[in-house]
């Protein structure tokens, strides 16, 4: 017997023919005592479809006053997915039944269209799991002290599947994708890219922070704590995918880097002509951190020594940009500040890899890969298993092959 928890995104349940025949395959793989949890996204486009609805009445539908009801909105995507996946399996003669994220017990913070998972009470699902029933669970919600719907971010039904995973001590947690697995870099645009067989946490982790969308770094981070083994896999194939696990089982160890990953929704915004004293970085950081904007890429620069000026540039999330730049441009004021500069056509391309560590040469041949390519380097940032770049956001295929021949060219 085996208790697994399956998440399926939307591309996989985007059609009534596509839920009844992820219903049929989990029912051709289930063992007679498996006891299987189903998470599932919104079919399809309809997160975008119901944003664009949203728009209709306001341009911005992200702005603060909006935020609760845009979760109550989205919140509704999943709850069809989740109705008809159970309805599927009914039909099918297997007894199933559909949750919402707070029916599941997941309580989230009340950081409405951003929250992050608190804690799971799954004594529900739980209770219908010993009943018989195929449990199925809306990913990407949960519910905040008050009992109001928040959603949990983009890639927030990774983080639903694992995090629920953990909580009731499943065996493995399956994540189904339109990809088999997970690629030496995103397979759309590198043709060459390679399939893992396994990856760690800690360098998977690393990798979906900068970019690589098939998992979201939280689930990673959920796994990873509770060391529920993901296996990434394809909804419309059989073929064995990749596994996130503590460590190396099966494959050579003997590597320099993992992957190159890559984010195009990225913004980079400078601060010029500030004064250099202490506090100014804090008064900056700070509000955007009390608006719940993410900061990536930070560097400091002295403009002017004799005047002691200095600049501030930074990467946040495209999606943020809109409310960063009213935050930016209210402390830019307080401090004095020259100008405020936004750039949009920017991307962040990056190398992953515990092989790094102790390996000199790796940061200068990816920088000469890219000046290979006669790509410019507008920002570097490291960390212990990874090196990244901003470069122009209009040079990120060239980028990401030209780093991807140099490191994996048999």
């Amino acid at each position: 017997m085996a208790l697994v928890v399956k998440k399926f995104g939307g591309s996989s349940v985007a059609t009534t023919e596509k839920i009844l025949a992820i219903a049929k395959r989990i029912l051709s793989e289930k063992k007679p005592d498996d006891k299987i949890v189903v998470v599932v996204s919104a079919m399809g486009d309809t997160t975008d479809n119901l944003i664009n609805l949203a728009e209709e009445i306001d341009t911005q539908p992200y702005k603060a006053k909006y935020s609760r009801e845009m979760d109550m909105l989205l919140t509704t995507g999943e709850q069809i997915s989740i109705a008809l996946l159970a309805m599927a399996f009914k039909k099918l003669g297997q007894p199933a039944i559909s949750l919402s994220g707070a029916m599941a017990g997941v309580r989230a913070s009340s950081v409405h269209t951003k929250g992050r998972i608190l804690g799971i009470n799954p004594k529900r699902v739980h209770e219908e799991l010993d009943k018989g029933q195929i449990v199925v669970v809306a990913g990407f919600q949960g519910v905040d002290k008050i009992g109001d719907p928040v959603t949990l971010g983009r890639g927030g039904s990774d983080t639903s599947a694992v995090a629920l995973a953990g909580a009731i001590k499943a065996d493995e947690c399956e994540i189904f994708t339109d990809v088999d697995g997970i690629y030496s870099a995103d397979p759309r645009i590198v043709k060459n890219a390679k399939r893992m067989k396994e990856i760690t946490y800690f360098e998977m982790l690393e990798m979906a922070r900068l970019g690589a969308g098939v998992m979201q770094p939280r689930s990673v981070e959920m796994g990873q704590y509770f060391k529920i083994p993901i296996h990434v896999r394809s909804t419309f194939t059989n073929t064995p995918g990749t596994i996130i696990r503590e460590d190396y089982t099966v494959e050579d160890k003997d590597f320099e880097i993992r992957g190159v990953a890559h984010d195009q929704k990225v913004a980079k915004i400078a601060v010029l002509g500030v004064e250099n004293v202490p506090g100014i970085a804090h008064k900056l950081f700070s509000a955007l951190a009390d608006s719940n904007i993410d900061v990536d890429m930070i560097v400091q620069s002295i403009r002017n020594l004799d005047k002691n000026i200095t600049d501030m540039v930074f990467t946040i999330s495209l999606d943020d940009l809109a409310n960063a730049k009213k935050v930016v441009d209210k402390v830019a004021e307080e401090i004095n500040a020259s100008t405020v500069l936004v750039e949009e056509d920017v991307a962040k391309v990056s190398i992953v890899g515990a092989g790094m560590l102790g390996s000199p040469g790796i940061a200068a041949r990816m920088f000469g890969a890219l000046a290979n390519a006669g790509i410019n380097i507008d920002i570097i940032s490291t960390s212990e298993i990874s090196v990244s770049c901003l470069i122009k956001g209009s040079q990120l295929v060239e980028a990401v092959n030209s780093i991807h021949d140099e490191f994996f060219k048999d």
